[in-house]
């Protein structure tokens, strides 16, 4: 599962899509509160969220079941475009498995 936390709607929404047809659970959140509340029951295996939340989400980010640091995708401009989003995260995804 990948948590995705924006808090503009489209930018959310198109990134749960993106990430949805590569079968990914996706669990889409508006803010960092809201999804450091929900994430200590979700366990997921990455976190996406544009810049100002992941500096937020980044003090709270716990550790999966084997106690690996769950890894965080800053979302950038420059990650704006959707096969830009998918490399990274397969990239963060690998360094971290």
């Amino acid at each position: 599962m990948i948590v995705v936390i924006d808090e503009d709607t489209r930018r959310r929404e198109i990134s749960e899509a993106i990430l949805a047809k590569l079968r990914f659970a996706v669990a889409p959140f508006a803010s960092a509160e809201q999804a450091i509340s929900a994430m200590r029951g979700l366990l997921p295996e990455a976190v996406v969220a544009r810049e100002d939340a992941a500096a937020t989400i980044r003090e709270h980010l716990s550790s999966d079941r084997s106690g690996r640091t769950i890894p965080l995708l800053a979302v950038t401009d420059d990650l704006a475009a959707p096969e830009a989003l998918v490399e990274a995260l397969r990239k963060l995804l690998r360094a971290n498995s």
